[in-house]
């Protein structure tokens, strides 16, 4: 049995494919490991590329974009019965030692059914998507209004980032990001893997939502670390703006299914649980933030 299954899934991120790729090459020695590129229709010959330069990995060339959830299950399908597999964005760089270290991590912590590293970006920033806590309707509040901002230690206001807890620290959290994304293939296979009903954004919180409720633990471990350049392929982040290798019509298509995400999220987890008020003010504000 394999240690490890390494999906990545791609849409016109060619040379940052090739970099992510030779990273994971140069830099994981004593894990056996497979990995998998899921190409989501790309047009700037991605899947070429893999080809002709690494042969060795398994390629899915889609003929039309799948969107992330789906594309993360294709690669499933495929892989080895490894006892992990690390769902990877095409625009990260793994460290020496960052993905052994996260494998030696899971397997000390048989609770963990996820776990992901310090993301850290160009900027020197991490990205805080990667250190999140649920998006309750009072959590979401405080993060779209500033309030978060404004008291970013606060239990009350920092929920959606768990902004008060030690960053140096590993500690559980609620949310991780799929740029690094480790999980224990049993634990995966419980909660039932992507959720297809979401083509981009969302998708991981919906993933970590699952595995919580199965009773499996997701745990931040910044002892370890990778660069995620954040956004390259959506072009909706400001981190990324210069870099970007996204279409106009790519960027509107990911802030529609952004604010879509939002939707099929809070009405999968959330509207049976609060009055029917919340559920109205919930989605009245979700269409103020995706009209500005």
């Amino acid at each position: 049995m394999l240690d490890l299954s390494i999906i990545i899934v791609s849409y016109n991120a060619k040379e940052f494919l090739r970099k992510c790729i030779a990273s994971i090459v140069k830099n994981i020695k004593n894990v056996s490991y497979e990995v998998i590129v899921v190409d989501n229709n790309s047009t700037d010959s991605s899947s070429e590329m893999v080809k002709k330069e690494f042969p060795q990995i398994k390629l899915i060339a889609n003929k039309k974009n799948f969107g992330f959830s789906k594309a993360n299950n294709q690669g499933i399908k495929i892989s080895e019965e490894s006892k992990y597999i690390l769902f990877l964005n095409p625009d990260t760089i793994v460290n020496e030692q960052s993905v052994e270290g996260m494998v030696k991590f899971m397997d000390s912590h048989s609770d963990a059914g996820a776990s992901t590293c310090k993301l850290v970006m160009p900027n020197g920033r991490i990205d805080d998507a990667s250190h999140r806590g649920f998006p309750t309707p009072w959590n979401s509040f405080c993060h779209f209004s500033g309030m978060s901002r404004i008291f970013p230690k606060s239990q009350i206001f920092a929920g959606y980032n768990l902004g008060w807890m030690n960053f140096e620290k590993t500690h559980e959290i609620d949310v991780l990001a799929g740029a690094f994304m480790l999980v224990r293939r049993v634990a995966g296979k419980e909660a039932k893997w992507w959720d297809e009903d979401y083509f981009f954004y969302g998708e991981d919180i919906d993933f970590c939502y699952q595995l919580k409720a199965k009773g499996w633990k997701i745990y931040y471990v910044p002892t370890f670390s990778i660069i995620h350049y954040k956004g390259v392929s959506g072009g909706i982040k400001s981190v990324s703006k210069e870099i970007t290798t996204a279409s106009k019509e790519t960027k509107e298509m990911v802030t529609k299914w952004r604010f879509k995400a939002m939707r099929i999220f809070y009405n999968k987890h959330y509207r049976q649980k609060y009055p029917w008020i919340i559920n109205l003010l919930v989605n009245v504000g979700i269409s103020i933030r995706e009209k500005i």
